[in-house]
């Protein structure tokens, strides 16, 4: 452990599901985290309070993304927060906040629509670009994807062409910035529990039925996501870049051979 020690952290939608598990594990190796969140104060506090209970250090940030002036109140609260705790840069950024949609293309508004591109691509387009000239040599750019880019669900479809656009940021812009060494990739997730997901995992016959196309046989829980992601940022993942890395369980791979 400690291996992030030193390194400063942002993590949008940092309170709550698979951003506090980030959150955590990043503030576990010894980062610095700055943690996004929407509106949610009670989370966000909560979120802080449980990484300084384990000896680490973070500091909250509210910005509700598809807001006006969102991403001015986000680096004004980021770059405060980091220079109230002494560090001069960033070191790693996960852009996962996100919103979805159960939608298929017959009840998709343009208004909905509209709103995934705005949060789930513009929103952290905008974010890397404003994060640049904070960002160190050899630092990260982790983006929170979705394995529904590489399948059919009809009622996903707005939500599964945000997430195939913020999927197809990572090449080019590790391109761009390999020769300062920083590193982009996206993570693609597949079922996890969280609280967005409640609605469907407290469902018995939604969970059976995601679990027999998985060929581990369960559900994904934050820690999962969050383990690859530290990988990532770390010192491990530096030959690693422009790559989508699929954390499903190995998500409908093919026919379940029975045991």
């Amino acid at each position: 452990m400690g291996e992030l020690t030193g390194k400063a952290a942002l993590v949008t939608g940092g309170s709550r599901g698979i951003g506090r598990a980030v959150a955590l594990r990043l503030a576990a190796e010894g980062a610095l985290v700055a943690v996004h969140y929407g509106g949610n104060d009670d989370a966000a506090k909560e979120t802080v309070a449980r990484i300084e209970a384990a000896g680490g250090r973070a500091f909250a940030v509210r910005a509700r993304f598809g807001e006006s002036g969102a991403l001015d109140r986000l680096f004004e609260g980021l770059t405060a927060g980091l220079a109230a705790h002494g560090v001069d840069g960033l070191d790693v950024l996960v852009n996962n906040a996100g919103i979805i949609s159960g939608s298929s293309i017959g009840q998709v508004t343009e208004e909905e629509f509209a709103a995934l591109l705005a949060v789930n691509v513009s929103t952290p387009f905008f974010v890397i670009k404003r994060a640049l000239p904070l960002l160190n040599d050899g630092g990260r750019i982790i983006n929170m994807g979705s394995t529904a880019s590489r399948f059919a669900v009809s009622t996903q479809i707005a939500y599964t062409v945000s997430k195939a656009a913020l999927e197809a940021m990572a090449p080019s812009l590790a391109n761009e910035l390999g020769r300062r060494g920083i590193t982009v990739n996206t993570v693609a997730p597949g079922a996890v529990r969280t609280d967005m997901t409640a609605g469907h995992t407290a469902i018995p016959e939604v969970v059976a039925g995601l679990e027999s196309i998985t060929a581990l046989g369960r559900l994904g829980e934050p820690e999962d996501v969050a383990d690859v992601v530290g990988f990532l940022a770390g010192p491990q993942g530096r030959w690693v870049t422009g790559q989508t890395v699929d954390v499903s369980g190995g998500t409908y791979l093919g026919p379940i051979v029975p045991a």
